[in-house]
């Protein structure tokens, strides 16, 4: 479980997250959404300790990551996987060299164990017999996907990922939620999630939090979300002509 209590954290005397507080569940998708500088991404920033809060704290399974000694911060930063927008494949690197590499960055298994643990890794995306493939011979999907390998080849506890369909057509955005949300439970994982996506919220959306000038502005599920009356909330996610009416089918539907 990841806790935030009452996070803060500014740049040059702007304040950008206002005493944020969550819980991320394990076994959980959970979403971050809200408009272009609502403090989204230096949140997630914050989550992954690449900012530091000014005030408040966040933990992981109980562990404050700003207490962390050097050997501490190392062993956490062994327990995330990370999924960049725009997957930040290494374009010179073949499949098998891409998903292996923080094998090589934080273990001291042989070069057979890691292969295993590669070729497991990718047989679960999907993505057999791709090793030796490079980035400029797959899809944008397989090439997501073979982010997703590499953000859980270490077995990680919390999983965090920007973005993941940016760029992708509305189908294999669907596959690659999919697959997100699958690993998610099958391996007890923690895991959140930046996006913009509307029907991420609606499909993956187990917990989703609204921010808004740096405050948290409303909590809740994917079911919850078509029945708020929250102004900013609905304003935000039925913007769109089809979500609006997928909306009121909804709440007709369970009057």
């Amino acid at each position: 479980m990841i806790e935030v209590d009452n996070i803060h954290k500014g740049f040059g005397g702007v304040k950008i997250l206002k005493g944020i507080s969550a819980k991320f569940l394990p076994g959980k998708t959970s979403l971050i959404i809200g408009q272009s500088g609502s403090g989204k991404t230096v949140f997630l920033k914050s989550l992954i300790g690449l900012h530091t809060p000014e005030e408040g704290f966040i933990s992981f399974d109980g562990r404050i990551n700003t207490n962390f000694t050097t050997e501490e911060k190392r062993q956490w930063r062994q327990e995330i996987g990370m999924v960049f927008q725009g997957s930040a494949l290494f374009d010179s690197q073949t499949v098998e060299e891409n998903v292996m590499f923080p094998l090589k960055m934080f273990t001291k298994k042989t070069n057979s164990e890691m292969l295993d643990r590669v070729n497991f890794v990718l047989k679960r995306v999907n993505l057999e017999n791709a090793n030796k493939k490079i980035p400029a011979e797959l899809s944008g999907g397989m090439q997501k996907r073979v982010a997703i390998a590499r953000a859980i080849v270490m077995n990680p506890k919390y999983l965090f990922c920007d973005e993941p369909n940016s760029g992708l057509d509305p189908q294999t955005a669907i596959v690659i939620d999919n697959l997100i949300q699958e690993i998610t439970q099958e391996y007890n994982i923690t895991t959140v999630i930046n996006t913009h996506d509307m029907n991420s919220v609606m499909e993956i959306g187990e917990k989703i939090i609204f921010l808004k000038n740096g405050l948290k502005a409303w909590e809740g599920s994917s079911e919850d979300i078509f029945r708020t009356d929250n102004e900013a909330v609905v304003d935000f996610v039925y913007s769109s002509n089809l979500f609006k009416k997928v909306r009121e089918a909804y709440l007709n539907e369970t009057k």
